[in-house]
């Protein structure tokens, strides 16, 4: 018998002091076949696995017959646990997106959706000051251009891009509650 056998058959005897040696021996052992076999999960779930063979080691450990290893009867608890965790998640596997950042980064560029999302609002607004916040803030016309094109003064078109933005600021207000 190993170091382990003779340690589990003490405390299957009543050795609590054999016990609590056999669980720290073992402890950083199953650990390391957990990490192993369950590649894909978390950290925390690693130990959430471990702590669930830890638990049933105690509760089975009357299972374990004196004249055969230890190991292998470990082992395949900490195999059944993992393959457990694995049914209990559905078969996901979870890794930690830090892991990815330089290849998963986006290159720095207009964002796709700014487009659709600023022809929404401008639609919200009356047909003229969408057709100025258009021109002036999109298109880049001047005052004076935009002026001509809606037959307004520049201080007209002034005033009323002033309060079609204020009207804009309203509406991304209430459409961000």
């Amino acid at each position: 018998m190993d170091d382990w056998s003779n340690l589990l058959a003490a405390a299957n005897a009543g050795d609590n002091k054999s016990y609590a040696t056999f669980l720290h021996k073992i402890t950083p052992v199953l650990r390391g076949v957990v990490r192993a076999r369950g590649g894909g999960l978390s950290d925390a779930a690693c130990e959430d696995v471990l702590q669930e063979v830890l638990l049933a080691v105690h509760l089975k450990r009357h299972t374990w017959q004196t004249n055969a290893p230890v190991r292998p009867w470990l082992y395949a608890i900490a195999r059944y646990k993992v393959v457990d965790a694995f049914r209990a998640r559905g078969g996901k596997i979870e890794v930690p997106i830090e892991d990815f950042n330089e290849i998963l980064e986006a290159e720095a560029g207009p964002d796709p959706t700014e487009a659709a999302d600023m022809a929404k609002m401008i639609g919200l607004l009356d047909d003229r000051s969408g057709r100025l916040v258009r021109m002036i803030g999109i298109e880049g016309a001047s005052t004076a251009e935009a002026g001509r094109v809606l037959n307004m003064t520049e201080g007209a078109v002034r005033v009323a891009l002033h309060r079609a933005f204020k009207t804009l600021a309203a509406l991304r207000e209430r459409h961000l509650k």
